[in-house]
């Protein structure tokens, strides 16, 4: 399995690289007022809206910063109607991969609630790489609430 790395402060993560679509340089969002601190916004890929989602700060306290090496990352995400959306995720030192085996990866040992995108552990010789979950990474009423409202500008544009 190849990992797309990314960080968030001092700490790894890795995407699963069959569900991304491409990796993009950050573009100016268009802001949603009234969505949780973490929906950094919306952008034209190709024709179509999409919503990007800022990892550092669902996953940390802090927006990405601008960085040369800061990323939208394209991922197919599953919707509540049961198709695939294009979803964006801002990440910061998207720099690197990293191949490794499914068996390679233990538990993290420990929950916590909101925490359902946090998967697997896998230790390098850099440390730690926890594995991210896209499929979970949204709560339902936002997964839900989000899709549907884009679906809907995109209605109303036509």
């Amino acid at each position: 399995m190849l990992l797309l790395i990314y960080c968030v402060g001092k700490e790894r993560y890795g995407l699963d690289s069959n569900q991304i679509i491409e990796v993009v340089p950050q573009v100016i969002l268009k802001p949603l007022p009234h969505a949780p601190d973490y929906v950094a916004g919306l952008f034209n890929y190709r024709g179509n809206i999409v919503p990007v989602v800022d990892l550092c700060a669902l996953i940390g306290s802090a927006p990405c910063e601008p960085l040369l090496s800061t990323r939208i990352i394209l991922v197919e995400y599953p919707g509540a109607d049961g198709e695939q959306h294009v979803l964006g995720l801002l990440a910061e030192r998207v720099t690197e991969t990293l191949n490794c085996n499914e068996e390679d990866f233990n538990p993290p040992g420990i929950t916590v609630p909101g925490d359902a995108y946090l998967g697997d552990v896998f230790v390098d010789g850099e440390g730690m790489v926890q594995r991210i979950r896209i499929d979970a990474i949204l709560p339902e009423s936002l997964r839900r609430s989000l899709f549907v409202a884009v679906e809907e500008n995109v209605d109303a544009l036509h």
